[in-house]
């Protein structure tokens, strides 16, 4: 709910939704300028990854049946791990987004910004979701065969996403120093979890760009950094709000 919040204010008073004269630069919109619609390209995949997979989580619980709470063990300390990790950063982007409008308390932004941390300690400490996470594998093998079914339902659908799923197998099966690398083993299910759900229930143009950067490898270290070649404005007009 948060990075939806911030993203809609980045992305409608970057496109002049907002009560203020549209951000322009040399003449045209600041959205329509090639490098400001990657970065918003990029924070909207972050949004719609998280806020599809806590849809996926939710009717999970629904549910309630065994399989569904199998499915549920790995993927909810997963889900808080990456999730939070997420949100600081998102949140200062999407501020930047707005300028000196985002960093002004008026805007809403700086409170969304100073209580983006404390998502993890609420929901519970990195270390805590990733040794969780660990602890679910070894003691529960039905959680693990759970995962396993429910991102195999889009294998086949990208090659990318294919190929986390494979390297995701590989790392389960390594067991040597795995205590000391499940925080890298941590986001990796939830990355492939969250591909394969967008591979399933987003628009071609979300999952590949998805696929492309946070599975294919294909993106930077900050936001922004997407393939220009993707259909950017696509992901960006989708992540518009209604006016």
């Amino acid at each position: 709910m948060c990075a939806r919040r911030r993203l809609a204010d980045a992305a409608g008073r970057r496109a002049g939704r907002a009560p203020q004269r549209p951000p322009e630069a040399f003449g045209e919109k600041l959205i329509d300028k090639p490098l400001m619609r990657n970065v918003l390209a990029d924070l909207a995949l972050e949004s719609e990854a998280a806020t599809t997979l806590a849809m996926r989580l939710a009717a999970a619980y629904d549910d309630g049946g065994e399989e569904e709470r199998a499915f549920l063990r790995p993927a909810v300390p997963a889900a808080k791990y990456w999730v939070t990790k997420r949100c600081t950063p998102l949140a200062v982007e999407a501020l930047e987004c707005l300028g000196g409008n985002g960093y002004v308390e008026e805007s809403g932004m700086p409170r969304l910004l100073r209580e983006s941390p404390l998502n993890s300690i609420w929901e519970g400490a990195g270390n805590v979701q990733a040794l969780d996470l660990l602890r679910a594998l070894q003691r529960e093998p039905q959680a693990l065969n759970a995962f396993l079914r429910e991102v195999g339902l889009a294998r086949g659908a990208d090659h990318r996403l294919d190929g986390a799923i494979k390297n995701l197998l590989a790392e389960l099966a390594d067991l040597d120093g795995i205590e000391a690398r499940a925080r890298r083993l941590v986001e990796r299910i939830a990355l492939v979890l969250q591909g394969s759900l967008l591979v399933r229930y987003a628009p071609p143009e979300v999952a590949d760009a998805f696929c492309a950067s946070r599975l294919g490898g294909d993106w930077g270290s900050a936001f922004g950094t997407l393939p220009h070649s993707l259909d950017l404005a696509t992901v960006v007009e989708r992540a518009r709000p209604v006016s």
